[in-house]
């Protein structure tokens, strides 16, 4: 059977190398923890950390952190969908918001629970995902700060994630600019500038984060210890986090080119053949994965010489060669994850979450 793989030595490793890297920089910061699903063990060894404020992107992975620990600051990092306000007031303490009616029913909801749920409020700054434009700022503040039962306790921007518009030291000025500007014509503390996501972090070793910019919001790079900008590891993290493993379900020598009538395949793909392979066998193994689970593109194995040959939704194939590693039915493959073939598997109920 098919499971992906938790180290929690490693991923303890990798907290306190960002712990103290956001210490020393006086930054604030929370673990974006939605890359794992809801799976509540994974959130217990997540929390076990010392970790105080887990940022997720859907109300039902909050919950389950507040089943774990009622105490920790959930953060939605979307603007809510009207629908869910009153989960999210439930289980949230603070959200994401762009939008003054569904900040008004934040309000009228969290009166009801008798609560004060805070805001952080998104700024558009280029990438055109979430975020209120530039101009209608101050007219928006204007509007929110007379609603009771919140608190606005920050300002924030989101960038790489839809057009991969990059953070820049001129962008986070513009961002504390802002602050200041709120500040002085409202009269009003702002707590936190939550100047961005795993791919701001090469930003502080350069020294390019403006002083004001206080709140970081970190998934990826906690998991994989990766530089998004240059895609390398960052020195002194851990890569291997996660550790995917799918097991061999048929292993035969067979053509390295199909024959018969070609069509398209279920995913309406035709195979490239290339006219070398003719006449040559190799050994292929088919594991207990497919589409269904992950995207090929996604996963890398570990063996430098092992190919993927085509997938269909429930079964994934390599090329092994000459099978010179003597592997046999039932041995495991081993493949690396980048961050979005880890959010498929542990999205996936087939396959098994473990950890070490």
């Amino acid at each position: 059977m098919a499971y992906i793989q938790l180290n929690k030595e490693k991923l303890n490793h990798n907290f306190n190398f960002l712990n103290k890297l956001f210490e020393s920089n006086n930054i604030s910061w929370g673990a974006v923890s939605k890359l794992l699903c809801g799976n509540k063990e994974y959130i217990k060894t997540l929390l076990e950390l010392g970790i105080r404020e887990v940022h997720d992107s859907r109300i039902s992975n909050l919950r389950v952190i507040k089943q774990v620990d009622s105490g920790v600051q959930t953060v939605y990092i979307k603007p809510p969908p009207k629908r869910s306000i009153k989960t999210l007031v439930k289980y949230a303490d603070v959200s994401l918001n762009t939008e003054y009616d569904t900040i008004r029913m934040i309000s009228e909801e969290a009166r009801r629970q008798k609560k004060v749920h805070k805001l952080i409020i998104m700024i558009e700054m280029g990438d055109l995902r979430e975020g209120v434009m530039g101009e209608h700022l101050m007219d928006f503040y204007s509007s929110i700060f007379k609603l009771p039962n919140i608190e606005i306790i920050g300002i924030g921007t989101n960038l790489n994630c839809m057009n991969g518009i990059m953070p820049t030291h001129d962008k986070m000025v513009q961002l504390s600019l802002y602050k200041q500007l709120i500040e002085a014509k409202f009269n009003k503390k702002i707590s936190w500038i939550s100047g961005g996501s795993s791919v701001t972090i090469p930003m502080i070793f350069k020294k390019l984060v403006p002083r004001g910019v206080n709140h970081f919001r970190i998934g990826e790079t906690l998991f994989f210890g990766n530089n998004l900008i240059t895609g390398k590891a960052i020195k002194g993290m851990k890569q291997d986090v996660f550790r995917f493993f799918a097991e061999i379900i048929e292993l035969s020598e067979k053509p390295k080119v199909p024959y018969g009538e070609i069509g398209t395949n279920v995913a309406g793909e035709s195979p490239e053949i290339n006219e070398q392979d003719y006449g040559k066998t190799s050994y292929r193994a088919i594991l207990d994965i497919g589409l269904l689970d992950i995207d090929t593109k996604n996963i890398t194995p570990i063996r430098k010489n092992y190919e993927f040959q085509g997938a269909s939704s429930d079964m994934i194939i390599v090329d092994i060669g000459r099978n010179s590693g003597k592997l046999k039915i039932g041995d495991l493959i081993e493949f690396k994850l980048d961050y979005m073939g880890a959010l498929r598997i542990l999205n996936s109920d087939y396959i098994e979450k473990r950890i070490v």
